[in-house]
This record gives structure tokens, sequence and C-alpha cells, in this order.
């Protein structure tokens, strides 16, 4: 049975009138990073701790066959906006294309424009500069860390996930204890003040963790040491630390909570994969099958149980949306569905086909690793360069590992799906167009620019901080625009302003980040803005090279060079603009 906009209606007349009478349910979504459909207790893991959301899952109706994307910045522009990321403008982590487009409407958007509080805290990951920040896409209250994970270039410099600077609504402040036990202790607050307040709330619990650096407490990484097959003890070290924050959090009655990962398992597909084949980036189903709880004792869901359907992250919207009988605002098209009707045990899965697929690059290429699902069957495309050669077909009902490529036996399975492929790509339009940064705009003056969200060849390597203070010679483009015409002050920058640091001196090592940062002999720096160009000399303690520039409104492509005293070039990582 389809899942209809008439079955929408209907559920959310009664929704309505439960709002009016001041019962709107409460949402609290949490959602972790890298964690894996076999990184969890209750899913048959034979060493990993994970009693609280075991217990979790026990009172949830679960989502057995539930599909993300295979990496996190696009499974969160799906779950946020109901609709495929490529057509959000979000296919990759960095390179500019983690940037989340205008006019795209977000779950903050709906609640909060129905009333409810909202409140982001932990990862974001759909950009870090205006109009693309959690505090411009709905979120009222926001405490994140910069980029997708502690330790990136966008985060504050010297964070090792322990008493680390975030920032509040923008604004950079210190907080206490493991990064982790922020995102809680905040997400707590947050709903303690909405229910005092009487106020229904959306809160937002995004863990970092356990994405690399995979730094979890000491006495925790210790005793996942000398597991066969972890290389990184510290992953199952994060997720036993989520695990036991998960455990002491407390919500008000009347609050659905869903829990969720991002992507497949980052370390511990060998240890525990449940049967599956791929883990993160992979079309394969280990790659986006992930774990999804809901509970809501209060919602009328009956019994705990598993449902087998195919569903994926486009259709978290929509069905928030129609348990609280909050309306979407006038946007893009949806992609996804209600799953009401399963969570009530009224309906089979809508029959359909759902594709994910792993770009990361600079531009969408059509067949590029994807996954095209439908029923029992998977059309697999692991080709970076989308050879329609190299398509696989599996049947999970025979092959539940997808071992054997059945694409032979069932050619019109292959072309059923290979068109539903097409259909899909043809629906999502993916625009190559970048999301620009507004620069000069009231609502964020001065911007500051991290190598994060550069384009261009070797923008991908100096994503991370360790990177930063390896110096690499690489470089890259910030697409900019111009918010008013006007005088414009730029700084090209070695390393970020609230490290002190001047171009040519080199980072200590501390905390746990145990690399020194190389010092360069910056001598000279020259400074591109559309076709203008400009050069200037670079003095001993200068911690940037100053220019100023008449802008007029509108895109600007902004790239920074710094030159040794060898000659060499690299790319200035950070910058900030002012218009004065």
């Amino acid at each position: 049975m389809n899942v209809t906009r008439r079955s929408f209606l209907r559920v959310a007349a009664g929704s309505a009138a439960r709002a009016a009478a001041g019962t709107q349910p409460n949402v609290l979504l949490v959602i972790t990073d890298d964690q894996g459909y076999g990184d969890l207790g209750c899913h048959g893991n034979p060493v990993l701790r994970t009693p609280a959301l075991d217990r979790l899952s026990a009172r949830s109706v679960r989502f057995t066959n539930f599909h993300v994307s295979p990496t996190c910045a696009p499974t969160r522009a799906s779950l946020l906006t109901g609709r495929y990321s490529n057509a959000t403008g979000v296919w990759h982590t960095i390179m500019g294309r983690s940037l989340l487009r205008p006019g795209e409407v977000t779950l903050a958007d709906c609640f909060r424009g129905a009333g409810y509080r909202t409140g982001i805290f932990g990862k974001w990951h759909l950009g870090d500069n205006y109009p693309c920040r959690p505090q411009d896409r709905g979120f009222e209250e926001s405490v994140v860390h910069g980029g997708g994970g502690v330790w990136q270039t966008p985060d504050w410099f010297g964070n090792d996930y322990f008493d680390d600077v975030y920032r509040r609504n923008g604004r950079p402040e210190r907080f206490r204890g493991h990064c982790t036990e922020v995102w809680f202790r905040e997400a707590q607050r947050f709903m303690d003040r909405a229910a005092a307040e009487r106020q229904p709330f959306f809160c937002y619990l995004a863990s970092n963790a356990p994405h690399s650096p995979m730094w979890s407490p000491e006495r925790l990484e210790k005793r996942y040491r000398g597991v066969a097959e972890l290389k990184e003890p510290g992953f199952y070290g994060m997720i036993e630390h989520l695990d036991a924050q998960f455990g002491r959090l407390r919500w008000p009655g009347n609050t659905i909570v869903l829990f969720m990962t991002d992507n497949g398992t980052a370390a511990g597909a060998r240890v525990h994969n449940a049967g599956m084949r791929g883990a993160k980036g992979s079309a394969y189903e280990g790659g986006h099958r992930v774990p999804l709880f809901v509970s809501w004792p209060e919602g009328g869901l009956g019994a705990a149980r598993d449902v087998s359907s195919l569903t994926a992250h486009i259709d978290v919207l929509p069905t928030l949306l129609e348990l609280c009988g909050v309306q979407r605002p006038a946007g893009p098209e949806l992609h996804g569905v209600s799953l009401v009707p399963l969570l009530r045990g009224r309906a089979e899965g809508p029959e359909r086909t759902v594709v994910v697929d792993s770009q990361r690059c600079e531009e969408p290429v059509q067949g590029r690793q994807f996954a095209a699902m439908r029923g029992r069957w998977r059309l697999v495309n692991p080709s970076p360069e989308g050879d329609p050669a190299r398509l696989e077909l599996y049947d999970l009902d025979s092959d539940y590992g997808q071992q054997r490529n059945v694409a032979g036996r069932y050619p019109e399975m292959v072309r059923r799906l290979t068109e539903d492929y097409r259909e899909w790509w043809r629906r999502c339009d993916p625009d190559p167009r970048p999301v620009r940064v507004i620069v000069g705009s009231e609502s964020e003056n001065p911007v500051r620019l991290t190598a994060h969200d550069w384009h261009g060849n070797g923008a991908e390597r100096i994503w991370n901080q360790q990177q930063v203070r390896e110096a690499p010679a690489v470089n890259g483009m910030w697409r900019l625009e111009a918010a008013r015409a006007g005088r414009y002050r730029i700084e090209l920058r070695r390393w970020p302003v609230e490290s002190g640091l001047a171009l040519r001196a080199a980072a200590g090592a501390g905390g746990r980040e145990r690399t020194a940062g190389v010092a360069v002999e910056v001598v000279k720096a020259h400074l591109s803005a559309g076709n203008v160009g400009r050069w200037v000399d670079v003095k001993e303690r200068d911690a940037a090279a100053v220019f100023e520039m008449e802008w007029a409104a509108g895109a600007v492509d902004l790239q920074g060079t710094l030159v040794d005293a060898s000659g060499a070039e690299r790319g200035a990582y950070f910058a900030v603009v002012r218009r004065l």
C-alpha cells in the first residue's frame, strides 16, 4: 500500500487537535556519527557494551531495512530536508560541497514555525558560515563544533575532545568534559528549560562520536585494546561512552525519541558487521543500512517490533511532521514519504525504488557508486567513474552478504532498476553551481573562512588540523558572494585567528594532537579576487597578509597564495573577510 497525502491529512487533523489542546509531542532525534548497524550489542556485537541503547531498542519500533547516504553530510542534508542530498547541494563532506543550499526547508524550520523550541547539540556539518549555519536554518539554540568533526579545519584550533571551545549560537565558549558529555549535557538543559516553560521542543542531538579521531576516555579505550580485528580501540570506547551518556538522559513524557546513525561503520566491520558487505562510503549494504529506533509510549504505536519495509533518511521529516501535526512551509519537492502507517502497524511499505550514492567529488558524476534498492533487489555500481559495465545485481533473500552477482540471470531487473536510477537522477537534478558563502552581510561580518570549504584540486588534502600543521603545498578557491558593494578587508592566514600565531610561526604540539606544526618562512602573499590580483610583502611578525579591495555586489571567487623564501607556494588555509 502506498503512503498517500490522504493518510497525512487524516492523521494530521487529529494531531492538530492535540496541538490546540496544548498536547503537542516533543521530539528528541539522536544521531551518531560513523556507528554502523553492527556496532550495537542488541545487533549481535560480541564485545561492544551498549546497554542503554539496547534498552531503547527493546521498547521501540525498529526499522531493520532503513538506509542513509554512505557518508555523513549527505545523510544530514536528507534527514533534515526530506530530500535526496544531491538535490540540496550536499554530496560531499568537504570542498564546499557540504553547504546546504539556501531555499531548502529543514525540520528545524518546520518545528520553529509551529511554535516549538528548536536546538542542535554536536555536529551540524552543513556549513559554518552564513547563510548555512544552524542558526540560519531554523535552530534557535545551537552548541556545535566546526566542520564535520572536532579537530577538523573549521573547528576551534587545538580542540582535542576534552575541555574544548565550541560555538554557542555562533559565539565561542569553552566547555568542560569530553565532547560527548558536552552535547548530552547541553541537550538535557535545553529539554529541561523547554519543559519548565511548557513549550514543545525539537532536540537534535547529533554526536560526533565515534567519528575519527577516535579519542575516547582512556579507561574505555583500554577496555577494547586487544580485540581482534579492531584497529582503533577508541572507536568502541567512544560508543560505550556515548551509550552511558544516553543512559543518563531524561526527557519529559509525550516525547518521540528516535535513534539512528549516519552511515555504515568506520572501524568495526571486521569485528561484527551484521552479515553485511561494505562499510562507510560503500555502495554495498554495509555502507548505508543503519538502525532506526522509534519510541513513543504515549503515541499508541503498539508493542515493540521490527519493521522490515524499505525505508530511508528522506522519510524522517514527513513522518515527524505528521506525528506532530506540523505543516511544512512551501519549499522544494519532498522525496520522502510518511512512515506513520508503518509505525501504527496499518500498512506495508510503499512500492518504490530508493537510491543512495557516494559522490565525494567537485561535480556529481551520473552512475557513480550508487545502490538502487527495490524490495529484495540491490543494483549496485561500485565504480567511481560510473562505468555501466560495472553494474552488479544482488538478491538479498538468497544472498544477504552480497557475494553473488546475478545481473546475468535477471537482465529485466537490471534494466528496470537502471531506469529507476536514471529517473532518480533526473528528479534530483544535481546543480553543479556552488553554494556561496555570503560576505558583507549584517548576519555575519567579518566572515572567517577555512580550507575545509575550498573548491578545486588539492582541497581534499587540508580538511583537518593535522594537515594544517603539516603545511602541504596545495591550494583552492573560496566561492563567495558579496552581499553589498563596498570596501572589503581580506586577511590571508597560515593559522586561524584564535591560534595567535604569526604567518611564519610553528605551532607546538599539545593535548592529544602530538604533531608539531611546520614553520613556513612566508615572504610574500598573493590575493586573487575575480579578475583582480595583488601582491604584498610579509614581515617576520605578521599574523596575516592584509589587502583592501572595492568589491561590487555579487559573486566573487577568492584565492590566497603564500610564497616562502624558496619560492614554493601553498594556499592560505584561513582567511578573514570584513566589509568596512
